[in-house]
């Protein structure tokens, strides 16, 4: 037991992080240890992968203890850092990456291999809140500054390609300029850049065209796509069992891209349905608890993290189950991966710090925006 009279720097961190927050992280990591176990052998090499994803899980738990110890001003500076470092890896990528299926987005280390993008969504969400919540005149509107920052990543995606990840940063550009409280010209230009974007990745890259044609038509789905139906029927409410699954032999990409899956095939729909709720329960805590802080700073950096994490969760789960379009992204704390855990790691290592019980709270900001009023009641 840890007292509350204990002044030590763990037990400070204890009874000011919000610990609703970590249990659930902590529920959506032993999870995903669980599936890396049953998808382990789909990929080859026995349980191998499953032994690297429980080192990657203790690394990703320093990384969130650590992110989450940090003051705001040191919040603020590793935001940064991060950010210009993940853009800057991200760029080395179309030089030095290795190409997988068409793209370059990642960096062989040999026992890891890193994709730089991972962490840019962290970064920008904390360094734009800083930008839009900054008391300090500027000579640039604060929204122009934060296209600044957004645009070379968005670039640099483009030129991967990674579509899903450019979808992922736009969204959270657009919902942390929405929560600051944006005129109805910003929201059209927002759409109109969006759809723009999304035009362009339409005509540039002919697999997005045959992935949007495939799931707009009325025939069957696509072998990935077919395949994961095909878990989640043999699967039924209970599952078939752990380790007893057999569609997931077949399908790519099992232990990281459909690893929802094969928790559908080998533990039913009560293990799908559980995730859901864990991710639903993750995003309300972080939301009301960015809500509940006394700075916009603290408002918008927490809810901009939420928000990416729940985007993320929304578009693996949807894709798994055909109600979007097949996009290769991971399942925070759950698919297979060292930058993807270390990422989302860090993402909620960041919400923690902003939404932690501090002794000392700068004074109320009257100038809140519309979408947070009423929220410290």
């Amino acid at each position: 037991m840890i007292s509350r009279t204990d002044r030590s720097g763990f037990a400070v961190w204890w009874w000011t992080v919000d610990r609703w927050t970590l249990a659930t992280v902590v529920a959506l990591i032993a999870i995903g240890l669980v599936l890396a176990c049953a998808a382990s052998p789909a990929v080859g090499g026995g349980f191998y992968y499953a032994g690297k994803q429980i080192a990657f899980a203790a690394i990703a738990a320093a990384i969130l203890i650590g992110a989450s110890s940090l003051s705001l001003e040191g919040l603020r500076i590793v935001a940064g850092v991060v950010f210009f470092a993940a853009l800057a890896g991200s760029a080395l990528t179309l030089i030095a990456g290795d190409e997988v299926l068409g793209a370059r987005r990642w960096l062989d280390f040999g026992w890891l291999t890193l994709q730089p993008s991972e962490f840019l969504k962290p970064g920008f969400a904390v360094l734009a809140a800083a930008v839009l919540a900054g008391h300090q005149p500027t000579r640039l509107r604060k929204e122009w500054i934060t296209l600044m920052l957004v645009l070379p990543a968005i670039v640099i995606l483009m030129l991967q390609p990674d579509v899903g990840q450019t979808g992922l940063m736009l969204t959270l550009w657009g919902a942390l300029l929405f929560l600051n409280g944006i005129s109805a010209v910003w929201i059209g230009a927002l759409a109109a850049g969006g759809a723009a974007t999304g035009g362009l990745a339409y005509m540039l890259f002919p697999y997005i065209q045959h992935r949007v044609a495939q799931f707009l038509s009325t025939g069957e789905p696509g072998y990935q796509e077919g395949l994961a139906l095909r878990a989640f029927a043999h699967g039924g409410l209970f599952g078939v069992g752990p380790g007893a699954g057999t569609i997931k032999y077949k399908l790519p990409f099992a232990h990281s891209d459909y690893i929802y899956a094969v928790a559908g095939e080998e533990f039913g729909l009560v293990l799908c349905g559980l995730i859901v709720l864990l991710f639903a329960v993750l995003t309300v805590r972080l939301l009301l608890c960015a809500a509940r802080t006394r700075d916009r700073f603290s408002q918008l950096a927490g809810a901009g993290l939420a928000i990416i994490l729940a985007a993320q969760a929304f578009i693996n789960m949807g894709v798994a189950v055909d109600m979007l379009p097949a996009k290769g992204m991971t399942l925070p704390f759950i698919s297979y991966g060292g930058s993807s855990l270390f990422a989302v790691a860090l993402t909620v290592g960041f919400a923690l710090s902003v939404t932690r019980m501090r002794p000392q709270v700068a004074a109320r900001d009257r100038s809140l925006p519309a979408t947070f009023s009423g929220a410290h009641a």
